[in-house]
Order: C-alpha cells, then sequence, then structure tokens
C-alpha cells in the first residue's frame, strides 16, 4: 500500500511545488494560475510542435526497439527485428498502467515464440537500464563540459557522480568477467545472465545505438520550447536534458519529477516551462501508446493466435 502511495505523494509534492512558483506572478498579473498558464497554451503553435514531436517519437520507437532487438539477439534468442517492433510497441500501451506489466508481456511473447525463460528476458532488461544510466552520464558531462560556464553551478557536481557510477561499473564489470573476487558466486544467478555474458564493446554498442535519439531530443527539445517562447541553445539543452531524462524515470504520475525539473533550471519563466514539460513528457508517453495501439492486433495475434 505504502509502496503504491509513493509515486502519488511525489507527484503531490511535485504539483504543489509548481502552484507556489507560479501563483507569484499569475497574482501579480491579477490572474489565477489557470487563467496563466491559459494564456501560455494559448500563444503556442501547436501545429509547429506536433510537426517536431510526432516524428522524434517515431524515430524513438525505431531506436528504441533497434536496442531491445540487439540485446535480445546477443542473450536471449535470434529475433528478426521486425518481430519485435509489434511487440515492444504493445508494451507503451501497458506500461502507461505499469512499467512491470510490459515488461511481462514482452517476456511472455518470447517465452511462447522462441521458449526464451522470463529470467532470461529480466537479465538483458536490467543490462538495458544500466547501458542507459551510464549514456545518460556521459551525454550529460560532455554537455557540461561545452557549457561549463552556461549551466547552474549544482550542474558541476556531475563529474563527481560520472567518475563514481564508472568506478563502480568498472568493479562490477570485472566481477562479472571473473577477474575479481573469483569465490563469490553472486554472479551465477540466473538474473545476472546478461552481466557475465556482455562484453565491454557491447556496452559500447548500446550506448552507440541510443546516442542518436538523445541527439536527435536535443534539437526536437530546443525547437519546441521556443514556441513555448523560451530560446536555449542545442549546446545548453545538451547538457540538460540526460538530467532532465533522470528525472522522467522517476515512478509517477504525470511524469511530476521531470516537470519541476525545467522549473528549477528556468525560474524566470515558471508558467512556461510547467506547461512545456507537461506537455512534453506526457504527449511523448500517450503518442508512444498510439504507436502500441497501431501493432497491438498483430501482437496479440502472435501472443495468443
Amino acid at each position: 500500500m505504502i509502496k503504491r502511495a509513493i509515486p502519488w505523494i511525489i507527484t503531490l509534492a511535485c504539483f504543489a511545488f509548481l502552484y507556489t512558483r507560479i501563483a507569484g506572478p499569475a497574482s501579480a498579473q491579477g490572474l489565477s494560475v489557470f487563467a496563466f498558464l491559459s494564456q501560455v497554451f494559448a500563444s503556442v503553435n501547436w501545429w509547429a510542435w506536433l510537426g517536431l514531436m510526432v516524428p522524434y517519437s517515431l524515430f524513438f520507437f525505431a531506436i528504441d526497439s533497434l536496442v531491445v532487438w540487439r540485446v535480445i539477439n546477443w542473450f536471449d534468442a535470434k529475433v528478426a527485428y521486425t518481430d519485435i517492433l509489434p511487440v515492444r510497441a504493445s508494451t507503451y500501451v501497458l506500461s502507461i498502467i505499469n512499467e512491470q506489466v510490459g515488461k511481462g508481456a514482452m517476456a511472455l511473447y518470447l517465452n511462447k515464440r522462441e521458449g526464451v525463460p522470463g529470467w532470461k528476458l529480466a537479465s538483458s532488461m536490467l543490462f538495458i537500464m544500466v547501458c542507459e544510466l551510464l549514456y545518460l552520464c556521459a551525454w550529460a558531462n560532455i554537455g557540461l563540459s561545452l557549457q561549463w560556464d552556461n549551466l547552474p553551478e549544482v550542474f558541476r557536481a556531475l563529474p563527481w557522480v560520472g567518475m563514481a557510477i564508472v568506478a563502480v561499473f568498472a568493479v562490477l564489470y570485472l566481477y562479472f568477467r571473473g577477474v575479481i573476487l573469483p569465490n563469490l558466486k553472486l554472479r551465477d544467478r540466473e538474473i545476472l545472465h546478461a552481466f557475465r555474458e556482455a562484453k565491454l564493446g557491447q556496452y559500447g554498442i548500446i550506448l552507440l545505438f541510443r546516442s542518436p535519439a538523445l541527439l536527435a531530443a536535443v534539437v526536437v527539445y530546443s525547437e519546441a520550447l521556443s514556441l513555448f517562447g523560451v530560446e536555449v541553445s542545442y549546446l545548453q539543452m545538451l547538457g540538460i536534458l540526460p538530467v532532465i531524462f533522470f528525472g522522467a524515470s522517476v515512478p509517477g504520475p504525470f511524469r511530476a519529477v521531470a516537470v519541476s525539473m525545467w522549473v528549477l533550471l528556468f525560474p524566470d519563466v515558471p508558467a512556461e516551462m510547467s506547461a512545456f514539460g507537461l506537455v512534453q513528457h506526457n504527449f511523448f508517453i500517450l503518442f508512444n501508446a498510439v504507436i502500441g495501439l497501431v501493432f497491438m492486433r498483430r501482437a496479440q495475434k502472435e501472443l495468443f493466435g
């Protein structure tokens, strides 16, 4: 019960924070918070915004499916990229309700189609999550190095965070390869199968596969933000966006943590950033679900037909 309540508590705290940031500027103009936000929404060219977001969402789906396809073919079974598309898309629909339900559907698909045990797929999903952490950390530090003087001072902790993550990764990699602590048998657990098999180059390949999606997001988010009246350079966005994506991974409705982070980074325009963050992250989730609905019939046929 408490575990289920935590995401909602985080979300409510984030929206309370956003309300306090918007209420002041709204009151100064003699407007309610709702009316103040309505002005922001009314000023946006939504057709131009959709022209950015729809192609980006489709591109992300292609890259995301490519990563899943590559990892499954390394560690689980030989499956064609086109056969991954329907089940990966369908998990976007289920993930709106629960991310684990989405992963369970993929496990069921591979189990019925290829006989892959659920624990084996779970190991591959953990491998993808670790790669996600590494690539976001790497790009955040690259962006920071390019925009050191133009990003908030709190970002200067990123190199220390990056070094800590790399150090932990190096120790764990050597452990899973049997170089250190060879008598500690934790590595032999089934759920850690992918980490025992993974070579250093395979981590690098996934980082390279993921990177085009992030670089495309830098352009799309910068251009989309300009439609809300806030100008940010591509280089500045490169330093910001990986950190925002960390926030978006925090469980909870409406991606409230990510929305709050935009307001923290741009405190002078809280209404614009609240509106931007809210529609940007939640449209992405919902449009991915639409992609899933397109593929749902084929996925159901392959799962149950």
